[in-house]
Protein backbone atom coordinates (compact mmCIF):
# COMPACT_ATOMS: atom_id res chain seq x y z
CA UNK A 1 0.00 0.00 0.00
CA UNK A 2 1.50 3.37 -1.09
CA UNK A 3 1.53 6.69 1.11
CA UNK A 4 -1.49 8.62 -0.39
CA UNK A 5 -3.53 5.21 0.12
CA UNK A 6 -2.39 5.05 3.54
CA UNK A 7 -2.71 8.74 4.15
CA UNK A 8 -6.54 8.38 2.75
CA UNK A 9 -7.16 5.77 4.31
CA UNK A 10 -5.68 7.89 7.66
CA UNK A 11 -7.70 10.28 7.02
CA UNK A 12 -11.09 8.88 6.47
CA UNK A 13 -10.63 7.08 9.84
CA UNK A 14 -10.21 10.09 11.40
CA UNK A 15 -13.55 11.97 9.98
CA UNK A 16 -15.45 8.54 10.55
CA UNK A 17 -17.68 10.55 13.35
CA UNK A 18 -19.87 13.13 12.48
CA UNK A 19 -20.91 15.88 15.16
CA UNK A 20 -24.54 15.44 15.45
CA UNK A 21 -26.82 19.07 15.97
CA UNK A 22 -29.44 18.83 18.96
CA UNK A 23 -32.99 20.92 17.89
CA UNK A 24 -35.05 22.53 20.55
CA UNK A 25 -37.81 20.64 20.26
CA UNK A 26 -36.26 17.18 20.61
CA UNK A 27 -36.71 17.19 24.22
CA UNK A 28 -38.20 19.24 27.10
CA UNK A 29 -36.36 21.15 29.43
CA UNK A 30 -38.37 22.94 31.40
CA UNK A 31 -38.64 19.94 34.57
CA UNK A 32 -34.79 20.56 34.60
CA UNK A 33 -35.05 24.22 34.42
CA UNK A 34 -37.67 24.12 37.07
CA UNK A 35 -35.32 21.72 39.60
CA UNK A 36 -32.46 24.04 38.93
CA UNK A 37 -34.43 27.07 40.15
CA UNK A 38 -34.17 25.19 43.28
CA UNK A 39 -30.56 24.10 43.31
CA UNK A 40 -27.68 26.80 43.88
CA UNK A 41 -24.71 28.34 42.16
CA UNK A 42 -24.65 27.51 38.23
CA UNK A 43 -27.92 25.72 38.12
CA UNK A 44 -29.72 28.53 39.50
CA UNK A 45 -27.97 30.97 37.45
CA UNK A 46 -28.91 29.15 34.46
CA UNK A 47 -32.93 28.73 35.47
CA UNK A 48 -33.00 32.69 36.07
CA UNK A 49 -31.02 33.34 32.31
CA UNK A 50 -33.99 30.84 31.38
CA UNK A 51 -36.37 32.75 32.85
CA UNK A 52 -35.34 36.28 31.58
CA UNK A 53 -34.99 34.95 28.17
CA UNK A 54 -38.56 33.67 28.20
CA UNK A 55 -39.10 36.98 29.37
CA UNK A 56 -37.72 38.82 26.46
CA UNK A 57 -39.77 36.62 24.11
CA UNK A 58 -42.92 37.04 25.88
CA UNK A 59 -42.64 40.68 26.16
CA UNK A 60 -44.58 42.01 23.20
CA UNK A 61 -42.84 45.25 22.59
CA UNK A 62 -38.84 43.89 22.95
CA UNK A 63 -36.52 42.71 20.06
CA UNK A 64 -34.70 39.73 20.74
CA UNK A 65 -31.01 39.69 19.13
CA UNK A 66 -28.33 36.88 19.75
CA UNK A 67 -24.92 36.92 19.49
CA UNK A 68 -22.45 34.27 19.03
CA UNK A 69 -18.73 33.96 19.74
CA UNK A 70 -16.93 30.90 19.93
CA UNK A 71 -17.48 27.45 18.47
CA UNK A 72 -20.64 26.23 19.61
CA UNK A 73 -22.16 26.01 16.03
CA UNK A 74 -19.40 23.26 15.06
CA UNK A 75 -19.76 21.76 19.15
CA UNK A 76 -23.61 20.77 18.28
CA UNK A 77 -25.60 23.50 18.71
CA UNK A 78 -26.30 25.09 15.14
CA UNK A 79 -29.75 23.57 14.84
CA UNK A 80 -30.72 25.63 17.81
CA UNK A 81 -29.57 29.01 16.55
CA UNK A 82 -31.31 28.27 13.21
CA UNK A 83 -34.72 27.31 15.03
CA UNK A 84 -34.52 29.96 17.46
CA UNK A 85 -34.85 32.43 14.41
CA UNK A 86 -37.02 29.73 12.97
CA UNK A 87 -39.98 30.08 15.30
CA UNK A 88 -39.71 33.85 15.83
CA UNK A 89 -37.36 33.70 18.98
CA UNK A 90 -34.34 36.07 18.01
CA UNK A 91 -34.67 39.19 15.19
CA UNK A 92 -30.89 39.49 14.87
CA UNK A 93 -27.79 37.67 15.21
CA UNK A 94 -24.59 39.23 15.57
CA UNK A 95 -22.02 36.74 15.34
CA UNK A 96 -18.19 36.07 14.45
CA UNK A 97 -17.49 35.19 11.25
CA UNK A 98 -16.44 31.73 12.21
CA UNK A 99 -19.97 30.71 12.85
CA UNK A 100 -21.62 31.64 10.04
CA UNK A 101 -19.27 31.15 7.30
CA UNK A 102 -17.10 28.44 8.44
CA UNK A 103 -19.59 26.30 10.40
CA UNK A 104 -22.74 27.26 9.02
CA UNK A 105 -22.21 27.98 5.55
CA UNK A 106 -19.66 25.56 5.77
CA UNK A 107 -22.46 23.05 6.30
CA UNK A 108 -24.88 24.33 4.48
CA UNK A 109 -22.30 23.32 1.31
CA UNK A 110 -22.98 19.46 2.27
CA UNK A 111 -19.73 19.34 4.66
CA UNK A 112 -19.49 17.89 8.27
CA UNK A 113 -17.82 18.74 11.43
CA UNK A 114 -16.49 15.42 12.82
CA UNK A 115 -15.61 14.48 16.28
CA UNK A 116 -11.72 13.97 17.47
CA UNK A 117 -10.07 10.95 18.52
CA UNK A 118 -8.06 11.41 21.52
CA UNK A 119 -4.56 11.49 21.36
CA UNK A 120 -3.75 12.29 17.50
CA UNK A 121 -0.54 14.00 17.42
CA UNK A 122 -1.48 17.73 15.49
CA UNK A 123 1.25 17.57 13.34
CA UNK A 124 0.01 14.15 12.07
CA UNK A 125 -3.36 16.20 11.39
CA UNK A 126 -1.47 19.16 9.82
CA UNK A 127 -0.07 16.78 7.56
CA UNK A 128 -3.84 15.23 6.31
CA UNK A 129 -5.05 18.45 6.03
CA UNK A 130 -7.06 18.34 9.26
CA UNK A 131 -8.08 21.31 11.29
CA UNK A 132 -8.69 21.00 14.87
CA UNK A 133 -11.36 23.11 17.31
CA UNK A 134 -10.63 21.46 20.47
CA UNK A 135 -12.31 17.57 20.14
CA UNK A 136 -13.76 18.63 16.64
CA UNK A 137 -11.95 18.18 13.40
CA UNK A 138 -12.73 19.97 9.88
CA UNK A 139 -11.52 18.78 6.60
CA UNK A 140 -8.92 21.39 5.38
CA UNK A 141 -9.37 20.80 1.85
CA UNK A 142 -13.66 21.12 2.43
CA UNK A 143 -12.80 24.75 4.07
CA UNK A 144 -10.88 25.56 1.03
CA UNK A 145 -13.70 24.97 -1.04
CA UNK A 146 -15.64 27.28 0.93
CA UNK A 147 -13.35 29.72 0.83
CA UNK A 148 -13.68 29.30 -3.11
CA UNK A 149 -17.52 29.71 -3.29
CA UNK A 150 -17.26 32.99 -1.31
CA UNK A 151 -14.85 34.15 -3.92
CA UNK A 152 -17.13 33.31 -6.68
CA UNK A 153 -19.90 34.82 -4.89
CA UNK A 154 -17.60 38.12 -4.50
CA UNK A 155 -17.30 38.12 -8.14
CA UNK A 156 -21.10 37.89 -9.13
CA UNK A 157 -21.75 40.58 -7.06
CA UNK A 158 -21.64 44.10 -7.97
CA UNK A 159 -18.16 45.18 -6.92
CA UNK A 160 -19.06 48.28 -4.83
CA UNK A 161 -19.00 48.51 -0.34
CA UNK A 162 -21.28 46.19 1.40
CA UNK A 163 -21.87 45.42 4.80
CA UNK A 164 -21.39 42.61 6.32
CA UNK A 165 -25.77 42.11 6.88
CA UNK A 166 -25.77 42.56 3.34
CA UNK A 167 -23.38 40.47 2.05
CA UNK A 168 -24.58 37.56 4.20
CA UNK A 169 -27.67 38.54 2.85
CA UNK A 170 -26.71 37.54 -0.64
CA UNK A 171 -25.44 34.02 0.64
CA UNK A 172 -28.35 33.52 1.76
CA UNK A 173 -30.31 34.19 -1.36
CA UNK A 174 -28.04 32.25 -2.94
CA UNK A 175 -28.39 29.43 -0.66
CA UNK A 176 -32.29 29.58 -1.24
CA UNK A 177 -31.99 29.76 -5.29
CA UNK A 178 -31.22 25.69 -4.81
CA UNK A 179 -27.59 25.73 -3.91
CA UNK A 180 -28.00 24.93 -0.64
CA UNK A 181 -26.45 21.54 -0.26
CA UNK A 182 -27.80 21.22 3.35
CA UNK A 183 -31.58 23.10 3.63
CA UNK A 184 -31.96 25.10 7.05
CA UNK A 185 -28.72 26.91 7.88
CA UNK A 186 -29.02 29.41 10.00
CA UNK A 187 -27.82 31.39 6.67
CA UNK A 188 -30.47 30.59 4.72
CA UNK A 189 -33.25 30.55 7.58
CA UNK A 190 -32.55 34.09 8.83
CA UNK A 191 -33.07 35.21 4.84
CA UNK A 192 -35.95 33.68 4.86
CA UNK A 193 -37.51 35.38 7.87
CA UNK A 194 -36.16 38.75 7.31
CA UNK A 195 -33.35 38.14 10.04
CA UNK A 196 -29.90 40.58 9.72
CA UNK A 197 -27.01 38.58 10.75
CA UNK A 198 -24.20 40.90 11.51
CA UNK A 199 -20.46 40.05 11.77
CA UNK A 200 -18.06 42.85 12.61
CA UNK A 201 -15.30 41.05 12.29
CA UNK A 202 -16.36 39.15 9.00
CA UNK A 203 -12.90 38.81 7.33
CA UNK A 204 -12.29 36.95 10.60
CA UNK A 205 -12.99 33.74 9.12
CA UNK A 206 -13.28 31.56 5.65
CA UNK A 207 -14.55 34.54 4.01
CA UNK A 208 -11.78 36.57 4.57
CA UNK A 209 -9.62 34.13 2.29
CA UNK A 210 -12.22 34.49 -0.21
CA UNK A 211 -12.29 38.06 -0.08
CA UNK A 212 -8.79 38.32 -0.43
CA UNK A 213 -8.26 36.32 -3.53
CA UNK A 214 -11.65 38.50 -5.03
CA UNK A 215 -9.43 41.71 -4.55
CA UNK A 216 -6.11 40.43 -5.69
CA UNK A 217 -7.16 39.05 -8.60
CA UNK A 218 -9.39 42.14 -9.68
CA UNK A 219 -6.54 44.43 -8.36
CA UNK A 220 -3.84 42.65 -11.07
CA UNK A 221 -6.87 42.95 -13.65
CA UNK A 222 -7.42 46.50 -12.97
CA UNK A 223 -10.76 46.01 -12.26
CA UNK A 224 -12.81 47.05 -9.66
CA UNK A 225 -13.99 44.84 -6.76
CA UNK A 226 -15.99 43.98 -3.83
CA UNK A 227 -15.11 45.45 -0.19
CA UNK A 228 -16.79 44.97 3.66
CA UNK A 229 -17.87 48.15 5.65
CA UNK A 230 -17.73 47.88 8.90
CA UNK A 231 -18.78 51.28 9.92
CA UNK A 232 -21.93 50.40 7.90
CA UNK A 233 -22.42 47.38 10.16
CA UNK A 234 -22.04 49.69 13.02
CA UNK A 235 -24.55 52.41 11.74
CA UNK A 236 -26.89 49.47 10.12
CA UNK A 237 -26.89 47.59 13.96
CA UNK A 238 -27.56 51.01 15.59
CA UNK A 239 -30.22 51.87 13.00
CA UNK A 240 -31.96 48.61 14.14
CA UNK A 241 -31.96 49.50 17.83
CA UNK A 242 -33.31 53.20 17.66
CA UNK A 243 -36.38 51.48 15.66
CA UNK A 244 -36.27 48.43 18.22
CA UNK A 245 -36.74 50.73 21.49
CA UNK A 246 -36.82 48.02 23.49
CA UNK A 247 -34.57 45.08 23.19
CA UNK A 248 -33.39 41.78 25.01
CA UNK A 249 -29.56 40.02 24.27
CA UNK A 250 -28.91 36.47 24.25
CA UNK A 251 -24.99 36.03 24.79
CA UNK A 252 -23.05 32.69 23.59
CA UNK A 253 -19.89 33.57 24.52
CA UNK A 254 -18.45 37.32 24.44
CA UNK A 255 -15.47 38.85 22.12
CA UNK A 256 -16.65 41.46 19.41
CA UNK A 257 -20.22 40.49 18.97
CA UNK A 258 -21.17 41.23 22.54
CA UNK A 259 -19.59 44.81 22.93
CA UNK A 260 -20.88 45.21 19.09
CA UNK A 261 -24.66 44.64 20.18
CA UNK A 262 -24.41 46.47 23.42
CA UNK A 263 -22.58 49.81 22.03
CA UNK A 264 -25.61 50.82 19.71
CA UNK A 265 -27.20 51.93 22.63
CA UNK A 266 -23.73 54.61 22.83
CA UNK A 267 -23.70 54.86 18.97
CA UNK A 268 -27.58 55.91 19.33
CA UNK A 269 -27.18 58.75 22.14
CA UNK A 270 -23.81 59.80 19.91
CA UNK A 271 -26.25 60.66 17.02
CA UNK A 272 -28.62 62.20 19.19
CA UNK A 273 -31.20 59.75 19.64
CA UNK A 274 -32.18 58.39 22.98
CA UNK A 275 -32.09 54.74 22.82
CA UNK A 276 -32.64 53.06 26.04
CA UNK A 277 -30.18 50.34 27.54
CA UNK A 278 -30.87 46.67 26.56
CA UNK A 279 -33.68 46.15 29.01
CA UNK A 280 -33.04 41.82 29.49
CA UNK A 281 -29.34 40.54 28.87
CA UNK A 282 -28.10 36.94 29.39
CA UNK A 283 -24.41 36.22 28.77
CA UNK A 284 -23.18 32.44 28.73
CA UNK A 285 -19.54 32.64 29.22
CA UNK A 286 -16.11 31.08 31.02
CA UNK A 287 -14.03 33.93 30.49
CA UNK A 288 -12.65 35.21 34.05
CA UNK A 289 -13.62 38.74 35.12
CA UNK A 290 -10.29 39.78 36.66
CA UNK A 291 -8.43 40.56 33.38
CA UNK A 292 -10.59 43.27 33.00
CA UNK A 293 -11.06 42.01 29.42
CA UNK A 294 -14.41 42.65 27.45
CA UNK A 295 -15.55 39.22 26.97
CA UNK A 296 -15.79 38.83 30.67
CA UNK A 297 -16.86 41.61 31.83
CA UNK A 298 -20.24 41.39 33.70
CA UNK A 299 -23.11 42.79 32.31
CA UNK A 300 -23.87 45.08 35.51
CA UNK A 301 -20.11 46.25 34.16
CA UNK A 302 -21.70 47.36 31.30
CA UNK A 303 -24.56 49.17 32.92
CA UNK A 304 -21.39 51.40 33.90
CA UNK A 305 -21.27 52.68 30.47
CA UNK A 306 -25.00 52.93 30.17
CA UNK A 307 -25.53 50.13 27.77
CA UNK A 308 -26.98 47.50 29.73
CA UNK A 309 -30.01 48.11 32.63
CA UNK A 310 -29.17 45.55 35.36
CA UNK A 311 -32.97 44.51 36.64
CA UNK A 312 -33.37 41.58 34.06
CA UNK A 313 -29.76 40.48 33.46
CA UNK A 314 -27.87 37.33 34.36
CA UNK A 315 -24.27 35.93 33.82
CA UNK A 316 -23.95 32.05 33.11
CA UNK A 317 -20.42 31.17 33.96
CA UNK A 318 -20.75 28.03 31.86
CA UNK A 319 -19.33 26.28 28.71
CA UNK A 320 -22.15 26.75 26.57
CA UNK A 321 -22.79 23.87 24.88
CA UNK A 322 -23.86 22.53 28.38
CA UNK A 323 -26.62 24.92 29.42
CA UNK A 324 -27.47 26.64 25.77
CA UNK A 325 -29.71 23.66 24.95
CA UNK A 326 -31.27 23.77 28.17
CA UNK A 327 -32.21 27.54 28.46
CA UNK A 328 -33.13 27.39 24.39
CA UNK A 329 -35.34 24.17 24.93
CA UNK A 330 -37.14 25.62 28.10
CA UNK A 331 -37.66 28.93 25.87
CA UNK A 332 -39.24 27.24 22.92
CA UNK A 333 -41.60 24.99 25.53
CA UNK A 334 -42.92 28.09 27.86
CA UNK A 335 -43.94 28.81 23.45
CA UNK A 336 -43.93 32.78 24.38
CA UNK A 337 -42.89 32.92 20.69
CA UNK A 338 -46.15 31.65 19.48
CA UNK A 339 -48.38 34.42 18.44
CA UNK A 340 -45.28 37.22 19.05
CA UNK A 341 -44.95 39.66 16.18
CA UNK A 342 -41.61 38.98 14.24
CA UNK A 343 -40.23 42.40 13.24
CA UNK A 344 -38.05 41.45 10.06
CA UNK A 345 -35.62 44.04 10.52
CA UNK A 346 -34.04 43.01 7.26
CA UNK A 347 -36.27 45.02 5.53
CA UNK A 348 -35.19 48.20 6.89
CA UNK A 349 -32.09 47.71 4.24
CA UNK A 350 -34.34 46.70 1.69
CA UNK A 351 -32.96 48.13 -1.77
CA UNK A 352 -35.29 49.56 -4.01
CA UNK A 353 -35.94 47.61 -7.20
Amino acid sequence: MNADVQASNRKAELLADTVEHVAIDQYDARPVIDAMRKMSFTSRDTARAADILSMAIEDKGCSTWLTLAGSTSAGGCMHIYRDMVKYGMIDVVVSTGASIVDMDFFEALGFKHYQAQSNVDDRDLRALYIDRIYDTYIDEEELQSCDSTIKDLCDALEPRPYSSREFIFEMGRWLAAGNARKPGSLIQTAYEEGVPIFCPAFTDSSAGFGLVKHQVERMKAGQPYLTIDSVADFRELTDVKIAAGTTGLFMVGGGVPKNFAQDTVVCAEILGVEAEMHKYAVQITVADVRDGACSSSTLKEACSWGKVDVTWEQMVFAEATTVVPLIASDAWHRAGWKGRERPRWARLFARPV
